[in-house]
């Protein structure tokens, strides 16, 4: 065997020991949709726990919310998950635990985490530095928890301001109650006070008429969306508007009553049940549970185009997409989280590098 193949299998074999980049099958439709190389993805991390949320640190590493251990774990491309905090007063059950996770826009100056958790009595949004997790701060409490329809996407917009979906709790009368922050988008600045902008004065109200918000992003034109699980009917994406009623629960997808906003994109729950949503090189990514794919939509000035499906049944459970600093798209699986079908090395990460790459 040639000197140069056989230290290129040596190299190959000592990576994959040492728990480095595993290539993953390929299984796609379209091989660069939307800019990814979707026949080149590649296994980062293997044995998480029902992840949920993502956010990168400035170097460039993942830090994943695992929702019933409540243990917040640092993933790198080529090394194993290392745990770097336990959030204390998480109380999971059901679809609640710890949920959606970001980092602060300035975390190289501040060091803020952010986690949206379901307590003993609320859902509720805290910061804390990762060296003390204990000493958290809660910023916005009193989101009405449930078995069900949680919410829990946290992100930070282009206006350097915090988002957090929120879901109904499985009583749908709290969609549309303004006195209610279930079924709501909520907007409030870094340190949980009210943004003068609101659409709602004094109020984080952002929108509102939500079953179930699992998913935020926006596109280069900082233009919100939002995925939406639906109940028996339609699923959704929806262009977010401030003050605008998205038609929960008198509406499931499109409809003809002017007091409601219609979503650009509806799906049978069958082939959807979205959670995360992502943006990036004009498409947005719909990671999607029950319907076990990403989906993949071209999104030009608010209208969206045809959506094709990527990685269907391939992983399983899609709960969480990111567009990672290193310009690659990161999709975690959901396969531990009591209504899925496990493999051996779930719950996985998936890093699909940009195209050409």
């Amino acid at each position: 065997m040639p000197k140069r193949l056989v230290l290129a299998l040596a190299t190959a074999l000592s990576a994959v020991a040492s728990g480095s980049l595993v290539a993953a099958p390929p299984a796609t439709a379209n091989a660069a949709t939307g800019g990814f190389d979707f026949a080149h993805p590649q296994v980062v991390a293997t044995g998480l726990r029902a992840p949920w949320g993502m956010a990168f640190l400035p170097d460039g590493s993942a830090l994943v919310s695992q929702r019933d251990t409540a243990d917040i774990m640092r993933v790198r491309p080529g090394s194993a998950p290392v745990r770097v905090a336990t959030v204390p007063n998480v109380s999971p059950g059901g679809e609640g635990g710890l949920l959606g996770i970001a980092v602060s826009p300035f975390y190289a100056l501040d060091r803020w985490v952010y986690a949206y958790y379901t307590s003993a009595s609320d859902n509720r949004v805290v910061r804390f530095r990762l060296s003390s997790p204990q000493a958290q701060q809660p910023i916005l409490t009193g989101i009405p928890r449930g078995q069900i329809h949680n919410g829990g996407r946290i992100a930070f917009g282009p206006d350097g301001r915090l988002y957090v979906g929120t879901g109904d709790a499985g009583n749908s009368a709290n969609a549309p109650n303004m006195n209610s922050l279930g079924g709501k988008i909520l907007r409030i600045r870094p340190d949980g006070t009210v943004p003068a902008d609101n659409p709602f004065a004094g109020s984080p109200v952002y929108s509102y008429g939500h079953r179930n918000v699992e998913g935020l992003a926006w596109d280069k034109g900082g233009r919100l969306y939002a995925t939406e699980l639906g109940q028996n009917k339609w699923d959704e994406i929806n262009r977010i508007r401030p003050g605008r009623n998205y038609g929960w629960p008198v509406c499931e997808g499109v409809c003809t009553d002017p007091r409601f906003t219609n979503p650009i994109v509806t799906w049978s729950p069958a082939e959807a049940s979205p959670s995360g949503l992502a943006y990036g090189k004009g498409m947005l990514f719909a990671a999607a549970l029950r319907g076990t794919r990403l989906w993949t939509v071209p999104i030009s000035g608010g209208t969206a185009g045809t959506p094709v499906a990527e990685f269907q049944g391939t992983y399983g459970r899609l709960r969480t997409v990111a567009v990672g600093p290193d310009c690659s798209l990161w999709v975690a699986t959901s396969n531990r989280d009591g209504r899925g079908t496990p493999a051996a090395d779930d719950d996985r990460i998936i890093r699909v590098p940009p195209a050409g790459r």
